[in-house]
């Protein structure tokens, strides 16, 4: 919780949409877990668009939220720290 790139996520988010950003530590995060491994000192977070039924024949995405998604990314990455 003590992360550079999380606490600019998180003012990022704010700033862009108003409400307070959920943490959580979910499936997703698996890729982050694998490099991690590889690279500890990486700072690294894993965030994306809703899906629904993940690895699924009913896999889909929320579209509206993919727009949220984007704007975020792009905000996130002009305001990255730098170390």
């Amino acid at each position: 919780m003590d992360s550079p790139i999380l606490h600019t996520m998180m003012n990022t988010y704010k700033n862009l949409f108003g409400t307070e950003a959920k943490i959580m530590a979910i499936h997703a995060g698996l890729e982050c877990g694998l490099l991690g491994g590889k690279y500890p000192h990486w700072d690294m977070i894993s965030f994306g668009p809703t899906i629904m039924n993940p690895h699924s024949p009913d896999e889909r995405v929320n579209i509206e939220s993919v727009n949220k998604f984007w704007k975020f990314l792009v905000e996130t990455l002009k305001n990255i720290p730098i170390k």
